[in-house]
């Protein structure tokens, strides 16, 4: 075999470079099993050969398939889709992380129809592990799942008993954040934004009724379950605030997406913000800073959350064992509270 012919296979490969086709094969994997010199001598003749391994066959024999399920369930808003900015955010840092871990992404949106969703997808053969962002009203299906698929992590809130291993902020301390911090400005009547029946909105609401119940304030709290569309939720907030005698003092948006929509409302509705009403988001996007005025936030850390989805997930797919993360929000103040 001369130095201009091609190599088809790893068997002509070991050949040329007087090894078993195991050690080339190890070789070309990055294994430390073999000495750095014989893998920087056999990825050379690689190199010089053009020749690079088939994928699907290194997959087959390992058992993996290089690739991790990403799955947006929106059992509770049906709407929402994968534009939203909080979607794209966390989609655009779990790709980053996977890429530079040598995996791709299969990414799903899934409106549940049955209880499968999420088995069809781990039952597949197509992934070697899988992410899910947000709970929405599917906690009993992840749950089960995840009694019996091992590579399974979530991103949402946590609760006490909960099979599936989650990563998320502290939703409760959050909301309880967010509600304080507009008592401490004056505020007496709160409304919160958003629609408790998705886990981690019902959590936000807890702790707004716990900052209330503890200053006396519970029975001038106000809930309208507004939609995470942003022009689903502009009508309902826009009927529920052109009513004078019932407007709040303050409001706790479930997410920035809701709050900007707040924004917009007062604004066409010519109430000043924080002036006449006080308005703090959740999740600390990066366009929460760009409104008029710049939205006060609890800020979810989404960077460090993508972190340790993967982290965690590909401990998991090693058979290691990994808890649940809560990490603590934070309240970002600027102009809207």
């Amino acid at each position: 075999m001369n130095g201009r012919s091609k190599i088809r296979n790893i068997k002509e490969l070991a050949e040329l470079a007087g090894v078993s086709t195991g050690t080339v094969s190890r070789a070309l994997a990055g294994s430390h099993l073999i000495s750095l010199k014989t893998r920087e001598r056999i990825q050379a003749l690689a190199d010089e050969h053009n020749f690079r391994p088939n994928a699907l066959a290194r997959n087959l024999r390992t058992q993996r398939t290089g690739a991790i399920g990403v799955l947006i369930p929106l059992g509770h808003e049906t709407g929402q889709h994968m534009s939203d900015p909080f979607f794209i955010t966390m989609l655009g840092l779990l790709a980053d992380a996977l890429t530079e871990r040598g995996y791709d992404l299969l990414l799903s949106r899934v409106i549940p129809t049955d209880d499968l969703w999420l088995e069809r997808m781990t039952s597949s053969g197509r992934v070697d592990g899988v992410i899910v962002i947000g709970q929405s009203d599917q906690s009993a299906t992840i749950d089960a799942v995840a009694a019996h698929y091992h590579p399974l992590v979530v991103w949402g809130g946590y609760s006490t008993g909960q099979t599936h291993c989650s990563v998320g902020s502290d939703n409760r301390l959050g909301g309880d954040l967010a509600a304080s911090h507009l008592i401490a400005q004056g505020c007496e009547r709160i409304a919160f934004f958003g629609d408790p029946k998705a886990q981690e909105i019902a959590h936000r609401l807890d702790g707004c009724r716990d900052a209330m119940a503890r200053a006396g304030l519970l029975d001038q709290l106000t809930v309208l379950p507004a939609h995470l569309v942003a022009e689903a939720a502009h009508p309902d907030i826009a009927s529920f605030l052109g009513h004078a005698d019932q407007r709040p003092q303050g409001i706790v948006a479930a997410s920035d997406v809701i709050a900007m929509s707040a924004l917009r409302v007062l604004a066409e509705q010519g109430l000043s913000v924080p002036e006449d009403m006080r308005v703090i988001g959740y999740d600390g996007l990066a366009m929460s800073e760009q409104t008029v005025p710049r939205l006060t936030t609890i800020s979810q850390d989404l960077n460090e959350g993508a972190g340790h989805l993967v982290d965690m997930l590909l401990r998991r797919i090693a058979g290691e064992e990994t808890d649940s993360v809560v990490m603590e929000p934070r309240l970002i103040v600027r102009m809207s509270g």
